[in-house]
């Protein structure tokens, strides 16, 4: 399989303090690739930096095998690259119903252009196919505001979704999901993993942070586990969770 995304050994410090020292690592396409570790071993600050949300203060990101090689980005340039992301505290246009959440998204004009266009056919088809997909059209005129938080998280993954069938032309093939089934019950759960098994299938890169050892098990083709910023051990799930220094570092066992 062809690399999607890698890191080259990239650095981001705060105050001194190495919270990714660096590491090089590799996402491939149409793999779920995984990424653990105890509080504080980097891998939020990991995927803040990839994402532009972190200045990097050392290494590379490459993009594709052996293509873009990129030592500073900003967050608007993301999806120029391919990429795009969750937040663990969901950002959503909050004064706007479920809806046009998903048509901003889907055209790519902006908050103002989306509200006064009149949207196609394949515009709607696709928000009602998105939000169908994570149980949310019936919710489609509510208020973004108005909605539980399980059902917000809900709506920041069908956002994500939409991105991939914007018609601007940028193909997203990398997505980064940052606790995504923080929170959220069962049912939600369960669409949150079809959904992304969905985007695997598609060939995307899938990234993901969680802490659910279970889902990890479920959904990771690959596992990288992170301690104080730099790589402890990678390889396959159980593999890799059977492991005593991953079980003393992050279990705690």
């Amino acid at each position: 399989m062809k690399s999607a995304l890698s890191t080259n050994k990239i650095e981001k410090h705060f105050d001194g303090v190495y919270a990714v020292n660096k590491l090089s690592i590799a996402f491939e396409q149409g793999k779920i690739t995984s990424i653990v570790g105890p509080n504080g071993s980097g891998k939020s600050t990991l995927v803040n930096t990839l994402t532009g949300m972190h200045a990097m203060d050392g290494g590379e990101i490459v993009i594709g095998d052996g293509g873009v090689r990129i030592s500073k980005i900003a967050p608007n340039e993301v999806p120029s690259y391919g990429m795009t992301r969750t937040f663990q505290d969901v950002r959503l246009f909050e004064q706007m119903p479920v809806l046009d959440n998903l048509l901003i998204v889907l055209t790519k004009r902006g908050v103002w252009g989306s509200l006064f266009e009149k949207h196609s056919a394949y515009h709607l088809e696709k928000a009602e196919e998105t939000l169908r997909k994570v149980g949310l059209w019936e919710k489609r005129h509510e208020m973004a505001k108005n909605l539980s938080y399980g059902q917000r998280k809900l709506l920041e993954i069908a956002r994500v979704l939409a991105m991939c069938h914007g018609s601007d032309g940028a193909a997203i093939e990398i997505i980064f999901f940052d606790e995504p089934f923080a929170g959220l019950f069962p049912e939600m759960v369960k669409t949150v993993i079809s959904v992304i098994k969905e985007l695997r299938t598609q060939g995307k890169a899938v990234i993901l942070i969680e802490h659910n050892m279970d889902i990890i098990r479920e959904l990771s083709d690959h596992l990288y586990v992170l301690d104080a910023g730099q790589l402890l051990a990678e390889g396959k799930p159980d593999e890799v969770l059977s492991r005593r220094d991953v079980i003393e570092a992050y279990l705690g066992e």
